[in-house]
């Protein structure tokens, strides 16, 4: 047991002595080798040891420079002050660490920069439109300088851009600069002009260093398009005022100058607004006006020159130049002298026909007054003023006359009836000047014609005139507004022209037609019943209704002016034709229709023609009549006991030609309709004639001598005729 423990003592000897031999001690420095500051920073460099436990702390700048800081040490750390670090600052620093028999060292390098400032954009002039301007970009008070690069832009484009290369002789903070040229244009106002300044810091473990700064272009335009605006008028009269108002274009806006021309030729400052007004001008206030724009980038002038005369008295004649009245209207012309305390006046027509108005002065102002105004007064009217001995001044004023009368009238030829031509009379009385009227038919919103008119300028007269207007209306048209205006044009006289209308509804007729007639029960019936008869007639408005039964000379007898006509207990007489009228404004309408009335027959009449009782050979006429039936049928029978005879008759009538014996006998009449029949009977007895006897008739002998003598005489009346035109003799005997 005592052994190995032994064994074991030594084994953790040996390793204690491993252990210590590698916890030789160490050097540690913060920040780590290298150190960027900037100039007018505060810097510490420390160096610290391990397993030491008195370690000794020294410090030393390479090539024996000063150290320019201050040693502060503390136990196993000691530490490097430089505040603030400077150029001479900018090389390495060496920590040397003694302990015990061994001695180490570490070194710090120091990099110091500059670049305190953004850089600055210098204009070597105002940015004027159209004109080269160069801008400078300085970056100032910069170190190291062969670390820095500048860029110009305007905009997204490059202007110009440059790097710093070549290291400078000395260690020193440097001003860098970047120039660029350029034309402004009209686009680049308000543009973005950059100048950018990056610093490459020792490019190791750090980012660049950039600064930029940025202005607006602002572009500048100098004064031009300079214009002068005078009112009333360059030539005034003494006491007059006026206004001059000066306008320059240019960027910025220029400011404006009036001033005046003095007889040495220097300009005397009036005002510095662009409206310069100058009122109770006298005569010495003549001469000219200078305008000046004028902004940073230049200047702009203009002239003009005001002449101030002598004031003369002027002359105003009222209302105007012209004045519209209606004939019989009060005129009142006004003449109105001012500058002149005792003007003479005088009133005339361009023509010097007569004034036919009254006339009255007083002081400066003269009237003229026409009452009632007529056909005649319409001239031109002329106001002379004379001042003292000064020249003759004349205004004048024309009146015209009109007469536009509200009455306007509407005329038809008839009423509207659809279909039938109507002619519309738009009439406008007793109006002047009717070659300034518009007269205008419309049917609701759509002109149906217009006419203007034109007159003899040689005479003046009230006329009354009119539009006249055919057209077909129709049922559509019922409602629409029918519009007669008219319309007088007084050119210049007034603002608006005279206008009158006149409106009349339209209502269209619509003649009767379709008319119909229902009979019930029926057109045909018995005497006695009862029959209605019913008229119906379409037009508008709708038509009245008249009954009436045609006579028998034609003309119509007036029955009812109802709809439906109704006989009660109808006789024989009430047949015939009966006439419904559907009648109004727009025309009559009618339809006929024929009632028959029935009854049975009677009063039938059976005779024999020339008697019942004849002679064998006589002719004989046998006829039937019905007095009190018209549509009767009548059947002629001989009556036999083998039979009925039908005899063929005409219109109720036989005849019997050379009656014979067989021809005696009973003779029957029916006459019958639908409603009833009755018979009538005759008997006709033919008698036997006496036989011939033979005897001579003495006219027969006469006349048979005389054919016989009448043949032989004209035979021998021919022959001498023959034989006496052949020897040229001619004898009647």
């Amino acid at each position: 047991m005592p052994r190995k423990m032994v064994v074991n003592f030594a084994a953790s000897s040996i390793l204690w002595m491993v252990f210590t031999a590698s916890q030789a001690f160490k050097i540690e420095t913060s920040p780590a080798s290298k150190i960027i500051a900037q100039l007018g920073d505060s810097v510490s460099m420390t160096c610290s040891t391990t397993h030491c436990e008195s370690p000794a702390f020294s410090w030393a700048a390479l090539m024996d420079r000063p150290l320019n800081g201050k040693v502060i040490n503390e136990g196993n750390k000691s530490t490097l002050v430089t505040n603030p670090v400077n150029l001479e600052n900018d090389y390495s620093y060496l920590c040397f660490v003694t302990c015990e028999s061994k001695k180490r060292r570490r070194e710090f390098s120091v990099e110091i920069y500059s670049f305190p400032k953004d850089p600055e954009i210098r204009f070597s002039g105002h940015p004027e439109l159209g004109k080269p301007i160069t801008v400078t970009c300085f970056v100032p008070d910069v170190y190291p300088s062969d670390k820095l690069k500048i860029e110009l832009l305007k905009g997204n484009q490059f202007l110009s851009q440059k790097e710093f290369l070549d290291p400078a002789d000395i260690k020193s903070q440097e001003t860098k600069n970047l120039e660029a040229t350029f034309t402004p244009a009209d686009e680049d106002n308000g543009t973005a002009l950059v100048c950018r300044a990056t610093l490459n810091v020792y490019e190791i473990d750090s980012e660049p260093q950039v600064r930029e700064t940025t202005e607006q272009l602002h572009i500048y335009v100098s004064p031009k398009d300079t214009v002068i605006s005078v009112s009333p008028s360059t030539r005034l009269q003494e006491g007059d005022s006026v206004t001059m108002t000066c306008s320059s274009r240019g960027l910025p806006a220029p400011q404006i100058f009036w001033r005046k021309k003095l007889d040495n030729g220097d300009l005397q400052l009036l005002s510095e607004n662009a409206t310069l007004t100058l009122i109770a001008m006298r005569m010495e206030d003549s001469g000219t006006y200078v305008c000046e724009g004028v902004n940073k980038v230049g200047q702009d002038r203009e002239e003009v020159t005001l002449i101030v005369q002598k004031k003369m008295f002027t002359v105003e004649i009222s209302p105007g130049p012209w004045v519209a009245a209606q004939i019989g209207d009060l005129v009142m012309l006004t003449c109105i002298v001012t500058g002149c305390e005792s003007p003479s006046f005088s009133w005339r027509t361009q023509l010097d026909s007569p004034l036919s108005g009254n006339v009255t002065t007083e002081g400066s102002k003269s009237t003229l007054t026409l009452s009632p105004v007529s056909l005649e007064h319409e001239h031109s009217y002329q106001c002379a003023v004379t001042c003292g001995h000064e020249k003759e001044l004349e205004r004048k004023t024309q009146v015209k006359l009109y007469l536009f009368p509200r009455n306007l009238e509407i005329e038809m030829s008839g009423l509207f009836v659809s279909g039938k031509p109507v002619t519309v009379s738009c009439k406008v009385p007793d109006v002047y000047s009717f070659d300034r009227l518009e007269i205008e038919l419309l049917k609701g919103e759509s002109i149906m014609k217009n006419k203007t008119f034109l007159r003899n300028v040689d005479t003046k007269s009230l006329e009354t005139k009119s539009l006249e207007m055919t057209f077909i209306p129709t049922t559509e048209d019922t409602g629409k507004v029918l519009v007669c205006q008219a319309k007088l044009s007084i050119d210049e006289m007034e603002f608006e022209l005279k206008q009158e209308q006149n409106t009349q509804t339209l209502y269209v007729n619509v003649a009767p037609q379709v008319t119909a007639i229902l009979v019930s029960p029926s057109s045909v019936l018995e005497e006695g019943r009862s029959v209605n008869m019913t008229c119906s007639s379409d037009g508008l408005p709708a038509p009245k209704t008249l009954w009436s039964k045609q006579l028998n000379n034609g003309d119509l007898q007036p029955l009812s002016e109802n709809t439906t006509l109704t006989l009660m207990s109808t006789k024989m007489e009430d047949s015939g034709i009966y006439v419904c009228e559907g009648i109004n404004q727009a025309g009559i309408s009618r339809k006929e229709v024929e009632l028959i009335i029935q009854v049975a027959p009677k009063d039938t009449q059976l005779t024999a023609f020339p008697s019942e009782s004849v002679r064998e050979g006589d002719t004989v006429i046998i006829s039937c009549t019905c007095g009190n039936a018209p549509q009767t049928l009548i059947i002629l029978k001989k009556k036999a006991e083998t039979g009925d005879t039908l005899l063929k008759s005409t219109d109720g009538a036989y005849t019997i030609h050379k009656a014979q014996l067989q021809d005696a006998g009973v003779y029957e009449c029916e006459s019958k309709n639908e409603v009833g029949f009755q018979l009538r009977s005759i008997t006709l007895n033919v008698k036997e004639r006496e036989s011939s006897k033979d005897y001579f008739s003495p006219e027969l002998l006469v006349l048979y001598c005389a054919s016989s003598l009448v043949i032989p005489a004209t035979g021998m009346i021919i022959y001498f005729a023959r034989r006496a035109n052949m020897r040229g003799s001619y004898s009647l005997v």
